[in-house]
């Protein structure tokens, strides 16, 4: 395989790295303000579950998977027939008549509407289709996933002009493939320092593009993309870009330790002229743009994690029940059936916390950032441990590749990949730890609101006093509602054998809100300091969500009857009772942990003190 490389020039130049206050100061003016919807995690952390948002759990609309059934079955065979990973994890690239069969399939344009030549379907059928594309094969869901999820079909549906849908629709319905570039050296989670620039050209028609691109995925065969660019101060203009323009250059394709036919790179504009008829959304709002196109974006990850958790349940099962070793089946020791029976729990929950997440998007009613968020989190973490587990119960055949696997006659499992391919959805689309600071802001909105200028030692004394009568006011009747879960302790009878769980939810619920109270109270303004006492309010409100989708589709399947119905209360049952454990342990880890020492040890590193262990190795082998 060649890469795509073009003559080097100089580095363009860098924006001044951005202070703590500037990189706030952005984040914030780009974050949705408002809550015009109900969100039932806002809720959670709130301390009041809003059952009627996810209960009865949502069902998919029959027309809607009659609609999508034709396509999907179409994919599957497709995907079954033409498709060999080994082959494009082996060779690095995706084969073109594998990409002209997803065209002819019309998967480039699962969601774009049927008026400009795409399949319609809902969200719901586009991640059951990424799903399906998933359990094959990692880097055409990248592909895919990055041409619809974040690429330039969602934001210009959302909120592109009639002109623009016309122009651009028709084009990536029939199989253009468009990608994101927002990332830079500089720019990662923080876009404050964001370089690329684009100025209005003399006539006003065009924005002149300058800058350079890191990690852009589809970067590097795309045919648009949606390019985030500064254009003054503190403001970021999101443009659509073709790349057959002129000054447009793929740099150079890079490699990565998974997802080997990833088509991404680093992409560079040099005086590319924009129409300035390419803005999407207005002038400053790239990155409002962005984030709200992330709200369902990041919905692709949790499909793609259940996907992934099944092959491993499907393999595990194979294997576990028919390898005998000290006389019986290997899945029969309990060390093994420890492994099986959590991972077999947790993939009930989570795809029930992915299906939930869809739905309620296509539902439309609900605000689903705090959903899409959690579901992306907690599932790309637990899928991780999935497959790390799946591969200690294989053992040496799961450390081994397929092909090595196949070539001496063994069922070639691709968990080596799989494990190589998994762990970047801990990073993409908000890594982890970002994800938690994400979540954590949101879920004190409504205190910040009341009671932030108290804290912000630039606000004046008058808004502080008012913001003491406000939040006093607030305070006096919200927070002693939260020791009063009189259903929380006797309701929730709907749920039959799974009662319990729910009622669980709902103390603890209030048990999460007045745990924020109290580390606002404690902390005060330090609290954003202490991202690791943020991360378990956010973990624990994960398991929350988790326990309440999961809860609630279990009632529903066994209120239809049929095979799954038993299965499905044993599977949620187990994992609430699981999921209970800890929470508890989160929530006693808020007030007693070594979070300040652990810190002062990696200020310690960082500064050399403790470099004396690193002794004993070859200095900088790396080169």
């Amino acid at each position: 395989m060649t890469d795509v490389l073009v003559p080097t020039r100089p580095d363009p130049p860098q924006a001044p790295l951005a202070t703590e206050q500037e990189a706030r100061e952005v984040a914030e003016a780009a974050r949705e303000k408002e809550w015009e919807k109900p969100s039932f995690v806002r809720r959670l952390f709130e301390g009041k579950l809003e059952l009627g948002l996810i209960h009865p759990f949502p069902a998919q609309a029959a027309e809607d998977i009659a609609k999508a059934r034709p396509f999907m079955e179409r994919l599957e065979r497709f995907l079954h027939d033409h498709v060999d990973s080994d082959r494009i994890d082996r060779e690095g690239k995706i084969p073109p008549e594998v990409i002209e069969g997803l065209r002819q399939l019309g998967a480039f344009g699962i969601k774009i509407p049927e008026e400009y030549g795409g399949l319609g379907l809902s969200q719901t059928s586009y991640t059951h289709a990424i799903g399906l594309v998933t359990s094959v094969d990692g880097s055409l869901t990248a592909l895919l996933s990055a041409a619809q999820s974040i690429g330039v079909p969602q934001p210009l549906k959302l909120f592109g002009t009639p002109e623009q849908k016309r122009k651009y629709l028709p084009r990536l319905a029939k199989g253009a493939i468009s990608a994101f570039a927002l990332t830079e050296n500089n720019v990662g989670s923080d876009p404050a320092a964001l370089s690329t620039s684009a100025v209005k050209s003399e006539d006003g028609g065009h924005w002149i593009l300058n800058g350079e691109k890191l990690w852009c995925t589809n970067g590097t065969i795309a045919d648009l993309m949606v390019v985030m660019a500064r254009t003054g101060p503190k403001k970021i203009t999101a443009f659509i870009v073709e790349t057959d323009w002129p000054g447009v250059e793929v740099a150079q394709r890079l490699h990565f330790m998974g997802l080997k036919a990833i088509e991404n790179g680093i992409i560079r504009f040099t005086n590319v002229r924009v129409p300035a008829e390419n803005v999407l959304w207005g002038e400053g709002r790239g990155l409002k743009l962005a984030l709200v196109t992330l709200n369902t974006g990041r919905l692709t990850l949790p499909a793609s994690s259940v996907a992934g958790a099944k092959r491993c349940l499907e393999m595990v099962r194979q294997w576990a029940s028919t390898r005998v070793q000290w006389g019986q089946a290997v899945g029969k020791h309990d060390a093994v059936a420890q492994k099986i029976g959590r991972m077999a729990a947790e993939t009930f929950a989570m795809e029930a916390v992915s299906d939930l997440s869809s739905l309620l998007a296509d539902r439309g009613d609900v605000d689903i950032r705090l959903e899409a968020a959690l579901a992306k989190m907690w599932n790309t973490e637990l899928a991780w441990r999935i497959v790390d587990d799946t591969l200690q119960i294989k053992g040496g055949r799961g450390y081994e590749t397929a092909d090595s696997l196949r070539a001496r006659g063994e069922k070639p499992d691709p968990i080596e990949r799989m494990l190589r391919d998994a762990r970047i959805n801990l990073i993409f689309e908000g890594s982890s730890e970002i994800m938690r600071l994400f979540i954590a802001r949101e879920a004190v909105d409504t205190h910040f609101k009341l009671a932030g200028d108290l804290i912000d030692p630039n606000a004046p004394i008058g808004k502080k006093l008012e913001a003491l009568l406000r939040s006093g006011a607030f305070y006096a009747t919200w927070y002693p509602a939260l020791w009063l879960p009189l259903r929380g302790w006797f309701g929730y009878g709907e749920f039959g054998p799974l009662a319990a769980h729910m009622r669980f939810v709902d103390r603890h619920s209030r048990k999460l809100a007045r745990t924020i109270f109290h580390c606002m109270v404690r902390f005060g303004p330090k609290l954003e300091k202490r991202q690791a006492v943020l991360g378990r309010i956010v973990e624990i409100g994960a398991e929350l969500f988790a326990m309440a989708a999961a809860v609630s589709r279990a009632n529903a399947l066994r209120k239809q009857g049929g095979d799954a119905a038993t299965s499905a209360v044993e599977l949620a049952d187990l994992f609430s009772r699981q999921a209970r454990r800890r929470v508890a342990d989160k929530f006693r880890d808020v007030w007693s942990n070594e979070d300040l020492p652990t810190y002062a040890a990696a200020r310690k590193v960082l500064d050399g003190t403790y470099s004396w262990l690193e002794q004993g190795m070859v200095r900088d082998a790396i080169r």
